[in-house]
């Protein structure tokens, strides 16, 4: 038995060691992929004065204009968009993918396909990269694979140290764009016509473009810019670069170059709608009662994650990192030269809010002023699922990633949870053997079997059946049953076979004959 203990303590212990070391690399392996990479592109990663470079390449500027400004209900994702059709009213939520640093994968790129073009989904996916290209291929757009180069439609920047202009940098590209509809349709007279604050204030932004600024951004490529054959796709190029500019492929800045292709409609802005969706609301009228309503299911694709970035969302964080507000009238790279009105640039918070807000229901008359009077009622996601986190967030993250693919109730999130820790804790317990002549489940053990039982203990082990079994049909007790004189148990047994197994001191057997003897204890219950 102390063998048995031995051996069994000792399993015990590797199973404990096993699980705590898969423990400990479930928590550090995310922490070494994570290691010496900062979190860019976030909502919820906050300014930090000991790296600006860092805080200027993030989002929270835009999360609190969208929440605290416009009312939006602002939220995010961290385990992964291919949940978005399960979520609540989703042609009132929007989801933004700025900045994918993970690929979307083909089966995520599916569900937001169904999320715009079944569902009535808003999305904007924002990319200097092929990252985003599964999903761009599903509406007809491909994202090239490096940096666009415009000579004649560039920003120019200030060395904050000296003052004086840096030398012209092709990479930092602006554009004039539209709101809602294709450049390629308007006319010249709205092509020259700036967006003013008063059509901002009153959501007037049909025929007038304005000025966006892009740092690094790619291009974008539209393989049909023609209607679905159903008539259902509306596919708008918002903005665009020059017709002189260039993919540098070859990674040399030169616009001659043979492997640098220039097609001369490359845009920056692809904006695609589905309209004539059906989805279920408060309709207008009907006293509350969800009802059937079309809504459109829009996506934007932009050719540059930086647009929405701190320092290009408000214009006094650019001013401060060298950004030049204005640009001298007449010179060839000046947008100020394709406005009839002084349209200037004021950060590409005030294109892109417009932006967001033309994409959402609010026009929609079907629904109810009660929905689409209130900001609140429309949500706006992050999807922080895409971006490398933080060392010690890592593991929380990608165990939650995992996690909400089982589910997206958060109730039911949490209750995995624990019931995981559960598991674990109940794992390394130690429970006593139990006695090891009875066959017992036991899922809270994990020890080895216990040895087979010793040969020469079978006929005691036949005689206590006998014995339990008699005393259960005459409905004794243990004590009530030792009284008894052994006369009077011959008598109960009645059968001279068993009464021999029960007093026998001589009488040997062979283990058939002890198999035979059991079937005769089963079946004698049933003959007495």
């Amino acid at each position: 038995m102390a063998e048995e203990n031995k051996e069994g303590s000792r399993f015990g212990m590797i199973v404990a060691s096993s699980l705590v070391l898969i423990l400990l690399l479930t928590l550090i392996l995310p922490m070494v992929f994570s290691a010496n990479k900062d979190t860019v592109y976030s909502a919820y990663v906050f300014e930090s004065t000991d790296n600006e470079a860092q805080s200027l390449a993030q989002l929270n500027l835009m999360a609190e204009s969208l929440g605290d400004d416009d009312g939006y209900s602002i939220a995010n994702t961290m385990s992964t968009p291919m949940l978005v059709n399960d979520w609540k009213d989703p042609h009132r939520t929007m989801l933004l993918i700025i900045s994918p640093e993970k690929p979307i994968d083909e089966t995520e790129a599916s569900k937001i396909h169904e999320f715009v073009t079944e569902k009535g989904g808003k999305v904007i996916i924002a990319a200097d990269n092929a990252n985003a290209n599964r999903v761009a291929a599903k509406f007809g757009v491909t994202y090239q694979q490096a940096s666009l180069y415009d000579e004649d439609q560039h920003w120019d920047e200030i060395n904050m140290d000296t003052g004086n202009f840096r030398p012209d940098n092709w990479k930092n590209v602006w554009s004039l764009a539209s709101i809602n509809e294709s450049i390629d349709g308007m006319s010249e007279s709205s092509l020259r016509q700036g967006c003013s604050v008063t059509d901002l204030a009153f959501r007037t932004v049909e025929g007038c473009r304005m000025p966006v600024m892009f740092r690094e951004p790619t291009g974008l490529m539209v393989e049909n810019y023609s209607e679905d054959s159903n008539n259902q796709r509306r596919i708008k190029a918002l903005a665009s670069a020059s017709r002189g500019a260039f993919i540098d492929i070859a990674g040399d800045g030169d616009g001659g170059n043979e492997m640098n292709p220039a097609p001369g409609n490359l845009s920056l802005i692809v904006r695609i709608d589905y309209p004539g969706i059906v989805a279920l609301d408060n309709k207008a009228g009907s006293s509350g009662t969800l009802s059937e309503i079309e809504v459109t299911g829009s996506i934007v694709f932009v050719a540059d994650q930086t647009a929405f970035s701190n320092r290009l969302w408000d214009f006094e964080e650019a001013e401060s990192t060298g950004m030049f507000k204005d640009c001298p009238l007449g010179t060839p790279s000046c947008w100020m030269n394709g406005l009839n009105n002084d349209r200037e640039w004021d950060g590409n918070q005030h294109y892109m809010r417009a932006l967001i807000y033309s994409m959402m229901e609010f026009g929609n008359q079907e629904i109810s002023n009660t929905i689409r009077l209130s900001h609140s009622n429309f949500q706006i996601v992050f999807d922080e699922s895409r971006h490398v986190t933080g060392v010690l967030s890592a593991p929380f993250t990608d165990a939650m990633a995992t996690i909400v693919l089982l589910t997206s109730d958060a109730f039911l999130k949490w209750l995995i949870i624990l019931n995981v820790l559960l598991l674990l804790l109940v794992a390394i317990m130690v429970v006593p053997e139990k006695a090891n002549w009875r066959h017992v489940f036991d899922l809270t053990r994990f020890r080895e079997r216990p040895e087979k039982i010793d040969p020469g203990t079978y006929r005691k082990r036949v005689q206590e059946s006998l014995m339990s079994k008699v005393r259960l049909f005459y409905d004794l007790t243990r004590d009530e049953m030792a009284l008894k004189p052994p006369a009077e148990v011959q008598t109960m047994i009645g059968d001279p076979r068993l009464t021999e197994l029960a007093y026998s001191q001589n009488r040997t057997y062979s283990p058939e004959e002890l198999r035979q003897l059991l079937q005769t204890i089963r079946r004698w219950g049933k003959k007495a």
